[in-house]
């Protein structure tokens, strides 16, 4: 296989995590008669340092034309300040709604030599290999909002849901289900949110095409405890983006660490190999504190690019 790699290194360890997946991704193309070609582009804190843009122009063409893109991790204290008019996180926004990276992916299984690395029990880890599959372009980070202003006396973010937004997340959850234990839990707030109501209602009528998977609906908040409680039990998880995003964060220091996940977004863009286009990335932060000093954990980067 041939296939361009587009890498965006990003702020803090990402230049760090990803050459070392680079090292990997270049043996395993000796070994097994592959090639690869990597472009690096800028996106983040160092983007707007050079080109005053979170997701340079010429940053979003090389992804589109990418089979598939690598990414470290963006941000740091430097461009904390919430009044400036980019931030690095935007350029990660916006490069997820203008591929339409629609599906996160993050895989938390649990080697029992790590075990030792969580701060949860032993027996409440033996087994532990569940898939969070989070809603990424719309819900709340992409809903109308307002900032406070000078006043600073209201400020507002709409969570906003569309049929075929829950549709297509709640498919590709299902089919994932459908290749592991054809377990699925659908997280939602519907006993509040608006928002979430039409999220149950969606994802019941599309999960009964699925009449071979066990299926429940869960709080978010019920949710929260059970992954503690009782993380063995669970195979499939898919939730709108902000409850997976929190989520997520949760369920990987099952592992004791998000130094050790992986993760990938996905659309519907297909590459020239006729698979979909995603941005591979590490789950854990830049880590600003330790940048630069040799001991960021690679780990997360290599399992994102395998």
């Amino acid at each position: 296989m041939d296939a361009k790699i587009v890498v965006l290194a990003g702020d803090g360890i990402g230049p760090e995590v990803t050459t070392e997946a680079i090292k990997v991704l270049n043996a395993v193309g000796e070994r097994f008669s592959h090639s690869f070609e990597f472009s690096q582009q800028l996106m983040g804190g160092r983007a707007i340092d050079e080109r005053g843009n979170s997701l340079p122009d010429e940053t979003l063409d090389a992804a589109r034309s990418a089979d598939a893109i690598l990414l470290g991790a963006v941000g740091g204290p430097k461009w904390d300040n919430p009044n400036a008019p980019d931030r690095p996180e935007r350029g990660l926004l916006a490069l997820r709604k203008e591929l339409n990276l629609f599906a996160n992916l993050r895989p938390v299984k649990l080697h029992k030599d790590l075990i030792p690395a969580s701060t949860l029990r032993a027996d409440v880890l033996q087994g532990v290999d569940m898939l969070v599959v989070r809603e990424l372009t719309g819900g709340i980070y992409f809903g109308p909002r307002q900032e406070a202003g000078e006043a600073g006396q209201e400020a507002y973010d709409t969570m906003l849901y569309t049929r075929p937004e829950i549709e297509r997340v709640v498919r590709l959850a299902a089919d994932a289900a459908m290749g592991r234990r054809k377990k699925l839990v659908s997280v939602d707030k519907a006993n509040v949110l608006a928002s979430s109501r039409l999220w149950r209602r969606v994802a019941t009528e599309v999960l009964a095409d699925y009449p071979e998977l066990h299926v429940e609906h869960v709080l978010v908040d019920a949710m929260a405890m059970h992954l503690i409680r009782r993380p063995a039990d669970f195979d499939v998880i898919v939730a709108g983006n902000l409850f997976g995003d929190i989520l997520t964060d949760e369920a990987s220091m099952l592992a004791g660490s998000m130094g050790m996940l992986p993760s990938t977004s996905l659309g519907d863009i297909q590459n020239a190999h006729d698979l979909p286009l995603g941005v591979y990335e590490p789950i854990h932060g830049s880590a600003p504190d330790i940048a630069g000093k040799g001991v960021a954990n690679p780990l997360a980067a290599i399992l994102s690019s395998a």
